[in-house]
This record gives C-alpha cells, structure tokens and sequence, in this order.
C-alpha cells in the first residue's frame, strides 16, 4: 500500500514538474497578491482623500472650516465654484466626497441661526467613502462645538460649564488588538488567507479534473490497482505540502515580520491554516466529485471562492446579514478561519474561544466521502465531456 501510495505522489510530482502552472498559480499567485495588498497598506490608514470643498459664502468662516479639513491627516481639499462641477469630479472618482458651504453661512451662525451644510459622499468606494464621511462628519461636530463655544463666551458662561454643556460626556477610546487603526491588520489577516483558500479550491479541482481532461485517469487507476482512495490520497498529497507552506509562510510574515498584533499564539495560528487548507482541498474535491467537467467545476470553485470574501464577516459582520445568508456563510472554510484568527489575534483566548471552529473545520474532511463513487466512476469510464 505505502509502495503504491508512493508511485502515486512521485507521478504527481512528476506532472507539477512538466507543468508549471501549478507553481506559477499558487506561489506565484500569493506572493503577487501579498506584494500587493502589503504595499497598498503600508501606511495604515489611507490619507489626503480627495474632498471637495464649494464655498457659496467665501466668509472668514467658511475659509476656517475648510482649512481645518485640509489639515486632518485623511482629507485633501479641492475647491470647487459650483456644485456641478464637484459632482461630475465625484462621479468619475476624482474626489471621495464634496461639502456645499451655503451662502450666509457665517451670517447664520453670527444670527444664532442654524445653517444647513450639505455633503454628499461616493460609497461605491467603500473605504474612501466611509473615511470622507467621517472625517466631514467630526469637521461639522467640531465647528458646532466652536460656534457653541463663542455664545456661551460671550454670554459669561466661564470655560468649565461651556464644556460640560458642548460635551457632556466624554468618551474614552480604546480600540482592542489595533490601537494605531491600521487597515493592514484588519483586512490584510483575513484577504491573504482568503486568496490563499481560493488557490487551493481552484488548484485541487484542477489538479483532480485535469485526469479527465487529457484522458490520464485510467492510468491513475491502474497505478492504485483501482483504488480512487489511494488515487486522490496520493495525488492531493504533494499539493497539501505546498500550501501548507504557503500558509505558514504567510502566518510568519503578517505575525513575525511584520508584528502584525497577536495576542496569542504564533504555533495555534499555524494549526488555523493548516486546517484552512485541508478543509479548502476537501471542497475543492467535493466540487470536482459533484461536477467531473472540469470547466464547469472550475466555475463553480471560482464563485465559492469570491464568495467568501464577503459571507467570511471580515468586512460585514454577519449577524447584520439576514438570517438564511447567515447559515450560508458556514459552508466556506474562510469563514471559521476568521472567527479562529479573531480569538487567537485578538483576545488570545487559546483552545476555549476557538475549539467549534476546529470542528468546523474538521468537518469539511467528509465531504469528498459523498460522491467519491461518481469521480470514480467518470475516472474509470471517461463518458464526461472534456471541453
């Protein structure tokens, strides 16, 4: 059996040798997008969003406001002389998001008038958008609090009652496992295993469906002595080593060398990926088992994978979904690896935060025991379409 097992994974390692492809997808592949998204956020928080700025009023006030916006760290003003044309920029993403200051703006404020400013934001851009809304928002609050401040001085009211009217309570922030607010750790822990689950899925249904496609599976057959056991044991074997290493490599690489927060521990985070990737093998399998056309499979592979990113709960938490979407999210392997990685990284609550994600995981193992029989069957009667 062990002979057998070993002909098997040396033909394997014999095709990704002639094959380079399958090196080219998968390390190639991870380490171009970790280039990517590592570089992309290399500063942390993005800053100088373009914001438009159309200034109705041209008051010493209306200057003020505007100033202090440019000087936050995430805004960049552009000014604009009529609306339109702020518009049309924010249409064609030139800028994230535009302030209307009207005409009597300061007058307004000098009556105890209300003003009314408009701001219009572009949330196509998901995080530029949601960043200009903020930092327009904090900009409006505090020129608020200023114009409160200045009645109140002018009243007599001395400066301890004037803050405890303009901010009668006060918060204190302290955000868990990433004070500096840095987009990296919240985005990057979770893409780059997400990119990773997504090459495993795709690989392994291209791995086991190429058999079918070039006519080879008979060959693999014959070489177990008819067992689809051994067959996919030995031929997934290679491929699990790889990405194993891929996976490790990048746990090393966010947590080592980059002192991405952890609170807990390094060698657990090592087991998440280890799971990560034999459960994203097992469905990629079950895939290729359920469709043995590989096109169709690898369709099929390619929207689970997508998917994931936005059901894993990383970018949207999923209790704000509605509730069959919720139960839809269980079926990605990347969505039990983000819950495991938040109780790892952030609260280090080792084996008792994490141990249902384990199982979870675990349990993506029995999927190829499903339709087993179908792939063996299109193995030994190659009656499926192989274009």
């Amino acid at each position: 059996m062990m002979k057998t097992l070993w002909n098997v994974i040396r033909r394997e390692m014999l095709i990704i040798r002639k094959r380079p492809v399958y090196l080219l997808a998968s390390v190639g592949a991870l380490a171009v997008n970790a280039l990517f998204y590592l570089s992309f956020f290399q500063d942390g928080l993005p800053h100088d969003l373009p914001i438009g700025i159309v200034d109705e009023d041209h008051s010493s006030t209306s200057r003020t406001f505007a100033d202090q916006l440019d000087a936050t760290q995430l805004g960049k003003v552009i000014y604009y002389d009529d609306l339109h044309r702020a518009r049309a920029d924010m249409q064609t993403g030139k800028i994230t998001a535009f302030v209307v200051l009207p005409k009597g703006f300061n007058a307004d404020i000098q009556a105890n008038r209300q003003p009314h400013i408009g701001y219009y934001v572009n949330s196509l851009y998901f995080v530029g958008g949601a960043l200009a809304y903020k930092d327009i928002l904090t900009m409006v609050n505090l020129t608020n609090g200023a114009v409160q401040r200045q009645v109140l001085r002018a009243k007599g009211v001395n400066e301890r009652e004037i803050m405890n009217r303009i901010q009668p309570i006060v918060l204190d922030q302290h955000q868990i496992g990433n004070p500096t607010t840095n987009y990296g750790v919240y985005l990057n822990g979770v893409i780059l295993p997400g990119v990773l689950e997504m090459i495993v899925i795709l690989i392994t249904i291209y791995a086991v469906g190429s058999e079918l496609k070039y006519g080879t599976s008979r060959h693999l057959m014959r070489t177990t002595g008819g067992s689809i056991e051994l067959a996919l044991l030995g031929k997934l074997f290679p491929y699990n080593i790889i990405f194993t290493l891929l996976g490790i490599g990048l746990e090393l690489l966010l947590f080592h060398w980059l002192k991405y927060p952890l609170d807990g521990s390094l060698w657990w985070m090592f087991l998440d990926v280890l799971l990560l990737v034999s459960a994203s093998e097992a469905l990629g399998l079950f895939i290729i088992e359920l469709f043995p056309v590989l096109r169709i499979a690898i369709s099929v592979g390619a929207i689970i994978s997508v998917l994931a990113f936005s059901l894993s709960g990383f970018s949207l938490p999923v209790e704000a979904m509605p509730p069959y979407v919720q139960g839809f999210s269980a079926i990605f392997p990347l969505r039990h690896y983000y819950l495991f990685h938040v109780q790892e990284t952030i609260w280090g609550s080792g084996f008792s935060g994490w141990w249902q994600e384990v199982i979870h995981l675990l349990l993506f193992m029995f999927l190829p025991a499903v339709f087993m029989k179908r792939l063996e069957a299109a193995y030994v009667m190659q009656d499926y379409e192989r274009d």
